[in-house]
Parts: structure tokens; sequence; C-alpha cells
């Protein structure tokens, strides 16, 4: 059976090309939650194009793969800011920042695995993932500053709220068969134990 090839882009238009294999990978890597199991090739047939035509945009799997995470983390963020933005004070920000993203996490369960146990993570990191550092460094920062979280230092108490976050979203997808409270429930508590907030 002959293979479907697509038409050429016009020139010109090579980073469109460049967002269609990279949506093609995010849509697998959500599927497969397992950035080893993807194979550029099958990426390729996805798009309809021939995998050396992949190579003109990544030079491995790798690259792909962090491409791919990029642009997750970045409508990871912006979820958030959108949620935060919309609250009527710090806590409210901060809570809806840590419930939205949440549900992003449990909406796009595979993503998230790659996104935070990858092997590619392990071989290059991922310092695009800072800004979800320094987002939730800010958040508590603002309650502290407002009254609503006790004074202290907000860099720490931000790495064990978002410990707390990422080990819970990890476990729910690793083990969904436990007998977990609801989510929201948890997260509260996060927020009351760990920054203090009287929800």
């Amino acid at each position: 059976m002959e293979e479907t090839r697509r038409r050429p882009n016009a020139r010109g238009q090579g980073e469109l090309l460049r967002e269609e294999i990279v949506t093609a990978a995010v849509r697998m890597l959500d599927e497969l939650a397992d950035d080893e199991a993807l194979s550029l090739r099958a990426v390729a047939r996805a798009v309809s194009i021939a995998a050396t035509s992949v190579y003109l945009h990544f030079p491995d799997r790798d690259a792909l793969v962090l491409a791919a995470m990029r642009r997750c983390h970045e409508e990871l963020v912006r979820t958030g800011d959108e949620a935060a933005d919309a609250a009527p004070d710090p806590a409210a920000a901060l809570r809806a920042r840590i419930l939205a993203q949440a549900a992003w996490a449990q909406e796009h369960s595979g993503l998230y695995k790659v996104l935070h146990e990858s092997k590619v993570h392990r071989r290059h990191g991922m310092p695009f993932k800072e800004v979800m550092v320094a987002r939730t460094n800010e958040a508590v920062r603002r309650c502290m500053e407002a009254g609503l979280a006790p004074a202290d230092d907000a860099a720490t108490v931000a790495i064990d709220l978002r410990t707390a976050v990422n080990g819970m979203l990890a476990q729910r997808i690793n083990e969904p068969d436990l007998p977990w409270p609801p989510a929201v429930e948890q997260l509260d508590r996060f927020l009351a134990k760990l920054v203090g907030l009287r929800l």
C-alpha cells in the first residue's frame, strides 16, 4: 500500500512543519506516557512526511521530546496564570494556580509523567521549568506579604509545596487504584499545612 505523502510547505513555511511535528509528538507522548517509546518514524507517519524530514528540524529524538515538553510546560504555566489572574486575592490566586495545574496534569497524565519522569530530563535537564518554580515562589511570597500566610522563607515554603503537589500527582498517575481522597481536599491540606493559608 503506497504511503500517503503531504504536499510540501511553501517556501519559508518550514516553521509551520516544525510546529506540526511538535504537535504530533505532544499527542503521542500523552498517549505513550514514556519518551523512550516515542519513534521519530511514527511521528513522521502521523504528519505524513518522510522520516528524514523530521531530522531537518530535530537532530534526534531527545531534541523533539524537549521541544514538546517546552510547549507543554508553557501551556501548564499559562493555565496557572489565567486561573491566578481571575482570583480576588493572593491566597485565592495561589490556590487557583495549584488547582488549575493539578487539573491539567490529571487531564494530560501522560505528558505530566514525561515532563517529570522522562529519561530526556535526566540526560539534558529542562531549564525552562524554572519558570514554574519562579511563579510558585512569587505566589507564596505575595501571600506572606499580604498577611494571608505566616512570614517565612518563601522559596523554602514554595519548594515544600511543589514537592508535595508534584509527588501527589505522580503517585495518582502511577498508582491510580489506591483509595485516593478527592484531589481538591488533598491540595487544600497542603496549602493549609505547608503554606499556612486559612482556607
